[in-house]
């Protein structure tokens, strides 16, 4: 059973340079007391973060910025921080035992507690309570918690109080903010940070300005790329929608100046299902050497699940409940597909290869199991080499173990796969007619 919590006070604590301040000798201790406890992979940890820096020397605290690692040890450092707000109020205590979640949640209600919930991203995070006096007795708490026992530095500026009611909070490139509906209810509302509207706006000039010094293939799926990422990133925003009309009309005078002589505004005729499966073909867009830019007013909102903590890998019951959910997405397999294209590549082929993906419903020509994209290989009927194209009737969608055997001459290599695949007669049947196109022999 949900519940609604009205934590409409967020408590903004700055840990003043991070990454650049983490003690190192405090970070293997916790490393070993949640559970890394094999000495090799604390010798190795321990070399990285006190790998020389050139020009600097050998860094006495801190971890490097950027590095593989660095979002792991920031979750080690702060997991004390986690507990410690969890213990306030979630994983308080009790001597009775409740049936769930919610039947807890209404006892710990009637107690004198302070109800404290904690989101965090590496060092950033936010603490959401009741009331004004709450959150300040919490935001000193907070300070004391991390001076005292992880050895780090606030930033007294920058740490704040925000009441969600009357203000935005800013939390990873997103402004949240509560709206009273009603019947004393209330909903969330976020939109595009003004931060990154104006990030967003120079990183598209300068994209825009890219393609005009030089209309290559490679620019114009640079810039489709980055406008797919924002989208697929910020689209969980309410607002979205608004947010990205004001910065179309915002940046529309340089797309007309920078492409007005090499580009036509118009509306898609005919464009590739990339296009297609993602925006209207209603909206009129930019379309330079054949190729229709991504609009980047044209995005819709995105209804995110509820965050459920039993679904993980690491528990038995967190990856039996993550299985469960798992089902045949064709849609987002399309979507990874468009966004892992080749920008070197040749778009008839790229195009074709998403429109044959489509069109087999996902699944494997051979085997007939559903694929995902990253095991979706394309396979060229007839070779190339052998006077093959690139165009639709000549693709064909299998896996990749299936397109390995297809084009193997290796007697041992052959007998591996077939032994991983274990192919029934039909299945053996039609991939020896693959192999026949390519001139190669049958297989018993």
């Amino acid at each position: 059973m949900a519940y609604t919590s009205k934590c409409h006070y967020v408590v903004d604590v700055d840990i003043k340079g991070f990454f650049d301040n983490v003690h190192h000798g405090k970070l293997i201790k916790q490393a070993y007391n949640i559970g890394i406890k094999d000495k090799r992979v604390l010798a190795i940890l321990s070399k990285m973060i006190k790998a020389p820096i050139r020009g600097e020397g050998v860094p006495k605290s801190g971890v490097p910025q950027g590095g593989i690692l660095s979002p792991i040890l920031s979750n080690i450092v702060l997991n004390d921080l986690d507990w410690w707000i969890a213990n306030q109020w979630e994983t308080f205590p009790s001597r009775h035992n409740y049936q769930n979640d919610y039947d807890k949640y209404r006892a710990l209600k009637k107690t004198n507690l302070k109800e404290v919930h904690i989101i965090r991203y590496a060092d950033d995070f936010k603490l959401f309570t009741k009331s004004y006096q709450e959150a300040n007795k919490l935001l000193h708490a907070t300070k004391g918690f991390i001076e005292n026992q992880l050895g780090l530095e606030i930033s007294t500026e920058k740490s704040k109080i925000t009441n969600l009611r009357r203000n935005y909070s800013e939390f990873l490139g997103f402004d949240l903010k509560v709206e009273k509906q009603k019947k004393n209810e209330f909903i969330t509302i976020s939109r595009v940070s003004n931060k990154a509207k104006v990030k967003i706006k120079q990183e598209i000039r300068k994209k825009i300005k890219k393609i005009r010094e030089a209309p290559t293939i490679k620019n114009i799926t640079h810039y489709n790329l980055y406008i797919r990422g924002i989208h697929n990133y910020y689209q969980k925003a309410t607002r979205v929608s608004l947010d990205f009309g004001d910065l179309y009309s915002s940046c529309l005078p340089t797309f007309y100046n920078r492409l007005k002589n090499i580009a036509r505004y118009e509306v898609p005729r005919s464009p590739p299902i990339g296009y297609k499966h993602f925006y209207s073909t209603t909206q009129r867009t930019f379309k330079v050497k054949g190729i229709y830019l991504y609009p980047l007013q044209d995005v819709k909102w995105k209804k995110l699940e509820f965050y459920n903590p039993k679904i993980n890998d690491y528990t038995e019951e967190g990856r039996s409940y993550k299985f469960k959910r798992l089902k045949p997405d064709i849609s987002s397999e399309i979507r990874k597909m468009c966004l892992s294209e080749n920008i070197k590549g040749n778009l008839e082929f790229s195009d074709n290869r998403i429109s044959k993906y489509s069109m087999q419903h996902g699944k494997c020509a051979v085997t007939k199991e559903f694929l995902k994209s990253e095991f979706a290989h394309c396979h060229h009927i007839i070779p190339k080499e052998l006077g093959g194209s690139d165009s639709f009737d000549n693709l064909v969608i299998i896996h990749e173990w299936v397109h390995l055997l297809i084009h193997a001459t290796k007697e041992k290599t052959v007998k591996e796969y077939l032994n991983i695949l274990q192919l029934d007669g039909k299945q053996l049947e039609k991939l020896n007619q693959y192999r026949q196109h390519c001139n190669l022999t049958a297989i018993h």
